[in-house]
């Protein structure tokens, strides 16, 4: 099982602030910010639901072919987040849709975040 996941990102507030539109959808939302080392303004940022910030944000360098999944609980959430990150500046990489060649009832969607890490939301529950 994993327990969190850390990314980092060129601009920290520009993705701070598509990960908030975007992970809304999923239910995710900013749960705790606060400065690294030394820096004194805020750039490192943990989404969750509650209680438990599992997706975190840090500034630093981009790292090449990141990609995170993020399980949403309904085919509707996946089509909502999708929505949601285009319309906060994503880019396409694959809309939402059936992709049964990982397993019949795969309903994902896929966007690039303001660095380019493939972000996807899926659902494995039939309709």
């Amino acid at each position: 099982m994993i327990d969190h996941i850390g990314v980092t990102v060129s601009n920290f507030a520009k993705s701070r602030d598509f990960y908030v539109k975007a992970l809304a959808a999923l239910n995710y939302e900013l749960m705790m910010e606060f400065p690294s080392k030394g820096s004194g303004s805020p750039d490192i940022a943990g989404f969750g639901e509650k209680p438990h910030p599992d997706f975190w944000l840090s500034v630093g360098p981009v790292q090449a072919r990141v990609h995170v999944a993020i399980r949403a609980k309904s085919r509707q959430q996946v089509d909502a987040f999708y929505q949601a990150a285009m319309a906060a500046g994503g880019r396409d990489n694959g809309g939402p849709g059936l992709r049964p060649q990982y397993h019949p009832n795969y309903y994902g969607a896929f966007v690039l975040d303001p660095d380019g890490y493939n972000v996807e939301a899926v659902c494995h529950q039939p309709e």
